[in-house]
């Protein structure tokens, strides 16, 4: 991890709130993606699965309301995952619904990957330190709050 000197960043920032937030997440999105590297999974698929776990059976439009994503992009991202058979698609209890769920290769492939994602949130938390980190989620929060 990159340690700052007397809070100097070796990137400047643009004035533009836009082009600092898309820069910080693709920067985020590249750390995370490397720590995950071990696993085969990409950050999206590791929250895919995490969401999985902690609502599964779960329709593909309650599972992209729960992401905050549209269906579209959860469908894009199932479709590798169903591919090494980490998740299935099932008929729902309404026949023009679809559930998704975990298959027991899907539960492995999260054990295995929740340590490497533990270690980077770890990292990141100390590299930003406690009171960062607190004021970094009340500003996503309120960020997120802009489009309900």
């Amino acid at each position: 991890m990159m340690q700052s000197d007397a809070g100097y960043f070796p990137k400047r920032s643009s004035p533009c709130l836009c082009l600092n937030i898309r820069r910080a997440s693709r920067a985020v999105s590249a750390f995370y993606e490397k720590m995950l590297e071990p696993s085969g999974l990409k950050i999206a698929q590791y929250s895919l699965l995490r969401h999985l776990e902690q609502t599964e059976p779960v329709t593909i439009t309650r599972l992209a309301h729960i992401m905050r994503i549209d269906r579209t992009t959860l469908n894009r991202n199932m479709k590798p995952l169903l591919s090494a058979g980490l998740i299935a698609v099932h008929a729902g209890e309404d026949p023009r619904s679809r559930q998704v769920e975990l298959t027991a290769a899907g539960k492995s492939a999260l054990s295995s990957a929740l340590a490497l994602w533990d270690q980077a949130q770890a990292s990141l938390q100390e590299y930003l330190g406690e009171t960062e980190t607190a004021q970094f989620n009340r500003l996503v929060a309120k960020l997120e709050a802009l489009v309900p």
